[in-house]
């Protein structure tokens, strides 16, 4: 529950204002990770409605999507049931110059399998105690892992799941499964302590973000990831577009003119 002296949600000016400047650091960072070969893993949990989606958006939204990288794995198919349970988020991993950022992860075995009982507890135990040794030989390999909960108030988790029930563009958000974890908000949480309590190293260490303000956890994020990466703008030679070449010139407009557009509707 938010507290009362807690401060007024963001304004969007504010926001944006603040946010471009902070893409723009994310592009210089992009380059740096580049030029370096750094592999970074993002990992973004949290309840239902806690804002992952719109995070990462926010993260991407100027960079290239052959440096940041998002990956959001479906179901897994019977094949992979049958893998090793991180097999197929490892395979995801970054190469040099890449940045990979999980919309949820290997840490679904830690919530929602558990609590919703598509693991059994003693594959839930068996994925806490050897999740902190894949995460080590990961950062001993030389992997850049931020582990990020974005953590939702009760009460604003109501207000987005109403809002997502009554607004035709955000209904594709609402499963049966978000429907179940809404009624299960305790089961959720005793969940989120154990995983806390066994996986919060200190080679791969949870930092949390209050997100019952979007727009600012969105910054607070974005601007923890450009202070845990140590970068440096990188020089650039400056773009100088050539002279078009007028050899074999001719009406290119009017090839076009027995071809159908689109409607202009607007």
């Amino acid at each position: 529950m938010a507290s009362e002296d807690a401060s007024p949600k963001m304004k969007r000016k504010a926001y944006e204002k603040e946010l471009r400047k902070l893409q723009v650091e994310l592009c210089h960072l992009q380059e740096w990770v580049r030029a370096k070969k750094l592999k970074v893993i993002i990992l973004f949990e949290g309840r239902d409605a806690a804002g992952k989606g719109g995070t990462i958006k926010a993260i991407t939204e100027k960079v290239s999507p052959r440096v940041f990288r998002v990956c959001a794995l479906p179901t897994p198919s019977d094949r992979q049931k049958s893998q090793l349970f991180l097999q197929r988020y490892v395979e995801q991993f970054p190469a040099g110059g890449e940045i990979v950022i999980f919309d949820r992860s290997w840490y679904n075995r830690a919530g929602v399998e558990y609590v919703m009982g598509f693991c059994s507890p003693e594959e839930h135990k068996r994925f806490l105690n050897l999740c902190p040794q894949v995460e080590k030989f990961a950062v001993d390999g030389g992997i850049i892992l931020i582990k990020l909960w974005l953590e939702v108030g009760m009460e604003e988790q109501e207000i987005r799941f109403k809002a997502r029930i009554e607004d035709p563009l955000r209904q594709w958000k609402l499963s049966p499964m978000d429907t179940e974890s809404f009624g299960r908000w305790y089961d959720y949480s005793r969940a989120r302590d154990m995983m806390f309590e066994a996986t919060n190293t200190k080679h791969a260490p949870w930092r949390l973000i209050r997100s019952d303000d979007k727009r600012r956890a969105r910054l607070n994020v974005i601007s923890h990831i450009l202070k845990t990466i140590p970068y440096k703008k990188v020089k650039r030679d400056k773009v100088e577009l050539p002279k078009r070449s007028h050899k074999g010139r001719y009406d290119d407009q009017s090839s076009l003119r027995e071809m159908k557009f689109v409607e202009e509707r607007y």
